[in-house]
């Protein structure tokens, strides 16, 4: 028996988790940790460079969950980094101080890493034969065409909850600007566009991540369901989808952060959030979409598992 932690420097939250792994490849977790540090926050305004606040709480961040899988014996520690760190300019302002002070050599991984171990984690899960599979992030949205419980097709876009929501000014105080909106919409049409293998074909969409998560929250919420419980499987017609992402849109920034509740403070960037799922609805045809609670770190996990046997 040995234990596994992994540490994702993720582009909106630090993630951590430890891991139970048997010397016949059995898993089961012993702890999750989230902490909300907006390692993206700043970037747009200040050329690609991580902004020292953030790399603050990162650091403070890592260094509680430092103190606790020391208690643990044997443990390896997997760090891992995504969008934010892969494409700042300044990246070793926040990689070397993880490295000297608590011994983490952090992974960064590259788009197609990032959307490979997103689907990884995902089909090891759900039983997915032909469905389209889409991550955002804070700074990075990851798409996957599975076709036949297979990444037909996988790449990275450099765009995300923080900083659509920074770019496109839809996270100021107030209402929402129409023509900030449309900007951000043609912004991501354009980028889709560039896709050959994007069609109109009405397959179900796999949805990860934070934004995400926090709309399967908010219809939850609505039904009167906890949401705390695990949404791993949860379906939701896009018509629903659409409902809901309108409502946030009429709403003063104060109003969404009351509307989400537990996740108030995704308030000013969920419009960002959810836009790129609302296009890939729009350009798909897509009638349902399934939540996923499994992703990167999950990915990572089973290729770990797979390299110990």
């Amino acid at each position: 028996m040995s234990f596994l932690a992994i540490v994702d420097l993720g582009s909106n939250s630090t993630r951590f988790v430890i891991e139970e792994v048997t010397a016949d490849g059995q898993v089961e977790e012993v702890l999750r940790q989230k902490q909300d540090t907006r390692l993206a926050e700043g970037m747009t305004q200040n050329a690609g460079y991580l902004q020292p606040a953030a790399i603050e709480r990162v650091v403070t961040a890592v260094r509680g969950f430092y103190q606790i899988y020391q208690k643990y014996p044997a443990i390896e520690v997997i760090g891992i980094a995504t969008a934010a760190v892969r494409e700042a300019l300044n990246k070793n302002d926040l990689l070397l101080p993880l490295y000297s002070e608590f011994g983490i050599n952090v992974r960064v991984l590259t788009g197609d890493q990032e959307a490979y171990y997103d689907y990884l984690g995902t089909e090891s899960t759900l039983a997915l034969s032909d469905a389209w599979l889409l991550d955002t992030g804070g700074a990075s949205v990851e798409l996957v065409g599975i076709e036949k419980q297979m990444a037909a097709n996988f790449i990275s876009l450099p765009f995300g909850a923080v900083n659509l929501a920074e770019r496109f000014h839809l996270d100021v105080d107030g209402l929402l600007e129409q023509r900030n909106l449309d900007a951000a919409i043609d912004f991501i049409d354009q980028k889709y566009a560039e896709l050959p293998w994007l069609e109109t074909d009405q397959l179900p969409i796999v949805l990860l991540g934070g934004a995400n998560r926090t709309l399967a929250r908010l219809n939850r919420k609505r039904q009167g369901l906890p949401d705390e419980e695990d949404f791993h499987g949860y379906h939701l017609s896009t018509s629903r989808v659409a409902e809901l992402f309108n409502e946030l849109c009429q709403l003063t920034l104060q109003q969404r952060a009351e509307c989400l509740g537990s996740e108030a403070n995704r308030a000013d960037i969920i419009i960002g959030g959810l836009l790129p799922l609302m296009r890939l609805i729009e350009i798909t045809n897509s009638k349902e979409v399934i939540f996923s609670s499994s992703g990167v770190r999950e990915g990572i996990l089973q290729e770990y598992v797979l390299e110990q046997m």
